[in-house]
C-alpha cells in the first residue's frame, strides 16, 4: 500500500478514536480543536494591536529564532514585543486537494515531517530547518525547486492578516484584498501580522538522488541550467560555483529506493562534497536541510571543531549565539551574507564586475523561475528584461577589508544589472534608490490598510535604517 494511503487510513482511525472519546467524555470536556484554538489566538493578537497607542514601534516575538542576519545596534531589539509565539500549529492537510493550512510559526522541519506522512511536501523548502512558513513569505525564501515553482510565496493560495488596528483580513489573489496578498511577499513584517497561510503541496518520494555535473565556464553552466529548465527533467536543481573555472550543477530526482544515504549535519560539509562526488542519496528531509550547518560558511570550520561541536551547532543554535553576542560584531565592516537575484541575461556581465571587484568563492547558485510580475517590484525597474529565469547568487562568509564597503559596492552593481537583493542582511540603500527598486505606491496603498499608524515601521526604515541602529 502506498504510504500516502497508509497516512489517510491512519488519520481516519485517529479521527474515529477521538470522536469516540469525546462522545464518552461529553462535549464539555472535549479539548479545543486546532481551528478553535486559532480563532482565540488571533483574537488575542488583534486585541493587543487594537489597544496599542501607536507611539512606539512593535516587533514580533516568535518561538523560532529569527533568520535575519544578527546586526550590532539593531533598534528592533529595544522594541516593545507582540508575542505571536503560540501561532505555530499545523491546522489542516488536505491530501486530495494537496493543500496545507498552517499558522506562520510552523518550522519547515516540522512541516516536512508531517506532510511526508501523506507522500507530499511544500513546493519550496528553504535550506535551514527552523525557517518558519511565515518567514518564508515575508523574507522571499527559495530553494532547489524554485527553477520550476518560483518562491515559496508563489505556492500560497490564501493569507489571514491581522491589521495593526485589530481587523482580521482574508487575502487571496482573487478577492478585494488581492494587493495585500501580493505585497506580503518580501514585506519583512511591516504590513500587518500574518496569522494563517494556505499553500499547495506536491507529491514526493522517500529519497532523493542527486547527480553532479561540472562545467569549466559560466556560459556552459548557464546553457545546462536552461536545458534542464526547458526540459523539466529534474525535480531539484541548484549549484555551487567553486571557482571561476569550476561550476557544479546539482540535479536531484525523487526516488523510491536508495542504495545508501548521507547526512551533512556533523563533520561532512555538503558544498565541498559537490566538488568531488558524482552522485549522492538522501532521505528527503536530509536533502532539504543539507545546508543547515551552513551553505558555504560552515561552522565550526575545522574538522576537529565539527567533530566535537558540529552536532550541537545547527543553524538555529548559531543564530541564537550570534544574536546574543551581537555586540561583538563589527558595525563598520560586517561579514557579507547576501542573496542576489540576477536576470539570467545579465549574469555574465555582473560576474565580470564581481571578478574584478571582489572575486570571492565559493558561491551558491539557485535558478529561480519568476512565474509572473511581482507587485512589490517598482514599475519600470525591469523594463527591457525579458527573462523569466533568474539566478540567485548567494555570498556567505565574505570578510570585508578596511576602507571598503562590499555591501554598497554590490548594491550599486546590482542596480546596474537590474538585479534585486534580499533584505535579510545589511542594507545601505539611500531612500530614493530603494524606492526605484521596491514599489512605493503599492506598498503605501497596502500600508494604509494594514498598518495605518506605522506601528511596524515601513520597509525602508526597518531594513535599511533601524537594522543599522539609525533612528
Amino acid at each position: 500500500m502506498p504510504f500516502g494511503e497508509q497516512a489517510l487510513q491512519f488519520e481516519r482511525r485517529m479521527n474515529k478514536a477521538r470522536s469516540a472519546v469525546f462522545e464518552l467524555a461529553g462535549a464539555a470536556t472535549a479539548p479545543l480543536d486546532a481551528a478553535h484554538r486559532h480563532v482565540l489566538k488571533v483574537k488575542r493578537v488583534a486585541d493587543v494591536l487594537a489597544k496599542h497607542d501607536g507611539r512606539e514601534p512593535l516587533s514580533l516575538k516568535k518561538r523560532a529564532v529569527s533568520h535575519q542576519v544578527p546586526k550590532k545596534g539593531d533598534k528592533r531589539r529595544g522594541d516593545r514585543k507582540l508575542d505571536v509565539s503560540d501561532l505555530d500549529e499545523i491546522l489542516e492537510i488536505d491530501p486530495l486537494a494537496r493543500t496545507c493550512t498552517v499558522e506562520p510559526g510552523v518550522t519547515f522541519v516540522d512541516l516536512v515531517e508531517v506532510t511526508m506522512a501523506y507522500g507530499l511536501v511544500p513546493t519550496v523548502v528553504p535550506e535551514l530547518e527552523t525557517i518558519t512558513v511565515g518567514g518564508a513569505v515575508s523574507g522571499c525564501s527559495l530553494e532547489s525547486m524554485s527553477f520550476r515553482y518560483g518562491g515559496f510565496h508563489d505556492s500560497c493560495l490564501e493569507y489571514e492578516v491581522v491589521t495593526t488596528d485589530g481587523k482580521v483580513l482574508t487575502c487571496r489573489p482573487d478577492n478585494e484584498h488581492r494587493l495585500v496578498f501580493e505585497m506580503m511577499h518580501g514585506s519583512f513584517g511591516t504590513l500587518g501580522v500574518l496569522s494563517k497561510l494556505k499553500f499547495r503541496l506536491v507529491p514526493a518520494k522517500r529519497y532523493v538522488k542527486v547527480t553532479y555535473d561540472t562545467f569549466a565556464t559560466l556560459p556552459e553552466y548557464k546553457a545546462a541550467i536552461q536545458r534542464h529548465v526547458d526540459a523539466g527533467d529534474v525535480d531539484f536543481m541548484d549549484g555551487i560555483i567553486h571557482s571561476p573555472t569550476k561550476y557544479v550543477l546539482c540535479l536531484g530526482h525523487f526516488v523510491d529506493r536508495a542504495p545508501y544515504t548521507h547526512r551533512y549535519d556533523w563533520v561532512k560539509i555538503y558544498w565541498q562534497s559537490t566538488g568531488s562526488r558524482k552522485e549522492d542519496y538522501f532521505h528527503v528531509a536530509d536533502y532539504f536541510f543539507r545546508y543547515d550547518r551552513g551553505v558555504t560558511n560552515v561552522h565550526p570550520r575545522s574538522f576537529v571543531g565539527r567533530l566535537l561541536f558540529g552536532k550541537l551547532l545547527s543553524s538555529a543554535a548559531l543564530l541564537r549565539i550570534a544574536d546574543t553576542f551581537n555586540g561583538l560584531f563589527s558595525a563598520e565592516r560586517p561579514t557579507v551574507t547576501v542573496d542576489l537575484f540576477l536576470p539570467v541575461s545579465r549574469v555574465e556581465s555582473f560576474m565580470r564586475w564581481y571578478r574584478g571587484a571582489i572575486d570571492h568563492f565559493p558561491l551558491w547558485c539557485v535558478p529561480y523561475k519568476r512565474p509572473r510580475h511581482y507587485e512589490w517590484i517598482a514599475t519600470g525597474y525591469l523594463d527591457g528584461i525579458e527573462d523569466d529565469l533568474f539566478l540567485d547568487i548567494a555570498i556567505y562568509g565574505l570578510e570585508q577589508p578596511p576602507g571598503r564597503n562590499y555591501y554598497e559596492e554590490i548594491e550599486r552593481a546590482l542596480f546596474e544589472a537590474r538585479g534585486i537583493k534580499t533584505l535579510i542582511s545589511h542594507n545601505y540603500y539611500d531612500e530614493e534608490t530603494f524606492w526605484k527598486i521596491w514599489n512605493k505606491p503599492n506598498y503605501e496603498a497596502v500600508k494604509r490598510i494594514t498598518d495605518p499608524r506605522n506601528v511596524l515601521r515601513d520597509l525602508y526604515t526597518k531594513t535599511c535604517r533601524a537594522a543599522r541602529g539609525i533612528d
